[in-house]
């Protein structure tokens, strides 16, 4: 099974190549922006990106400290 971060990712690619590559009017933009609002305030998702965020800024300390910043 994938990681929920690869999910998020392919899931806003996904929908960000439809708004803005079709002709489908505000209606359409309407159901897709609340649809994608909806999916970034699920508690799961928000957990999930809670752990990225952790492990992105714990991997940017050790960059840091590599590279003796």
């Amino acid at each position: 099974m994938p990681k929920p971060t690869t999910v998020l990712l392919l899931a806003v690619v996904g929908v960000g190549a439809y708004v803005a590559g079709a002709k489908a009017g505000r209606a359409r933009y309407r159901d897709i922006s609340h649809a994608a609002k909806h999916l970034w305030d699920d508690p799961s998702l928000r957990k999930a990106r809670k752990r990225a965020r952790k492990v992105v800024d714990s991997a940017a300390h050790r960059a840091s400290k590599k590279l003796g910043a």
